[in-house]
């Protein structure tokens, strides 16, 4: 079995092993998405554009079925909808009536990158650009309703900002010189300065618009995509792009958290789930402790809940993670993607996808099937281990 479908499986077990729920009034009063096609739930739907998913069999686990959700299920960020309190999903801007625009609004859109170009070879997308334009007719929207700008500025301070972009200037821009200049234009290095130069100023601007909790998720490790993968094998190129690019946006947090007292904003690190830096936290993992060999100190008590940690020394996964292992390898299955997909990546319309969606990591050759998606949501709101939010997590965030 390969190497990295174990390490998916530890992955998977340690971080859903914590599933967190809250019932009653939602911590925060409002929650305002921007982002892709890993938070769009709807707002490619009626652009002209390949990248839109409102057909089967995306949405097979969604209560209503296809929406325009790129996944099985749910988004991340409607799971942490969920963890936050709120009694209902997030609306996208398309199908926004007024009605709820003051608990918060997604703008976030399929294809859709940080510069304005990105995506744009698939057709219509909505930009961060374009994201912040609407989110300026929502904040009038809003004022109209609550009567004034006093009351809109202390609404709007109090409400979480959730920004997950930027994955589609590499995966759709910068890695596509057939459809873009950037990669002549720029080496791997200085795009990513360029990229965060720009995401910084739309920041400023959520900011000056009133907002005051800045949640800002990196990009994985988009070189592991089945889109992007030869065979087994990890795009490096890839990979060191979305790391460059989440190193520069963690130390954009710190200069930020120090320009703008009044304001907090965090680092979410989901590469973390693919990347050795879990290594660093290896003791959290194990069940025994263990001697300077890395394996277990002899006749020393193991762990009592053994379910709950996917290695059992430093080298060597538990039972937990063995029988999973063993049960595909048995089976023959290919975790990979869930789906049949077409040229551009996507699902088949109406083809049927695979049976055990919760053993596979992504459900097209771009998106996460929602186990994983819950993952990441759960480690976003209460990280298990510090590597995984900086220098707080959502949980903590929203309280202050």
């Amino acid at each position: 079995m390969d190497s990295e479908i174990k390490l998916w499986l530890v992955i998977l077990i340690l971080f859903s092993s914590a599933i967190y729920s809250v019932v009653g009034v939602p911590q925060v009063p409002c929650l305002f998405i921007f982002g892709d096609s890993l938070s769009d739930n709807g707002n490619n739907n009626d652009l002209v554009t390949d990248a839109k998913v409102n057909y089967k069999p995306y949405g097979i686990d969604f209560p209503s079925g296809p929406t325009g959700r790129f996944t099985n299920g749910r988004t991340s960020v409607d799971i942490i909808g969920d963890l936050l309190g709120f009694d209902h999903y997030i609306p996208p801007y398309a199908n926004s009536n007024g009605t709820y625009i003051v608990e918060g609004v997604n703008y976030a859109s399929g294809a859709a990158g940080i510069r304005n170009e990105t995506g744009t070879h698939l057709g219509t997308d909505i930009s961060m650009g374009l994201q912040l334009e609407h989110h300026k007719d929502i904040v009038s929207q809003i004022a109209t309703k609550l009567g004034s700008t006093d009351k809109v500025q202390q609404h709007l301070n109090k409400c979480l900002y959730y920004v997950n972009i930027g994955s589609n200037d590499y995966l759709n821009n910068y890695f596509l010189p057939q459809h873009y200049p950037t990669n002549g234009k720029y080496n791997i290095n200085q795009y990513a300065v360029a990229l965060i130069q720009e995401h910084a100023s739309y920041l400023k601007a959520l900011y000056e618009l009133g907002a005051r909790k800045f949640s800002l998720i990196g990009l994985s490790l988009i070189g592991c995509i089945p889109h992007v993968k030869k065979g087994s094998l990890c795009s490096e190129e890839h990979n060191k792009a979305a790391l460059l690019f989440n190193n520069k946006l963690k130390s954009l947090v710190d200069r930020f958290n120090k320009e703008f007292s009044d304001a907090k904003f965090i680092f979410i690190n989901t590469a973390i789930m693919t990347y050795n830096s879990l290594k660093q936290d290896m003791k959290t993992l194990t069940c025994c402790k263990m001697g300077s060999s890395g394996e277990c100190i002899s006749n020393e008590e193991s762990c009592q809940d053994k379910n709950f940690h996917p290695f059992f020394d430093e080298f060597l996964p538990s039972e937990v993670v063995n029988i999973p292992t063993a049960n595909m390898a048995y089976k023959g299955m290919e975790i990979s993607k869930c789906c049949k997909v077409g040229s551009n990546g996507q699902c088949i319309p109406n083809e049927e996808p695979c049976k055990f969606r919760n053993l596979h990591p992504f459900f097209d050759e771009f998106h996460p099937t929602e186990v994983v998606n819950k993952v990441v949501a759960n480690m976003a709101y209460k990280a298990p281990v510090p590597a995984c939010a900086h220098p707080m997590d959502i949980s903590h965030l929203v309280k202050l």
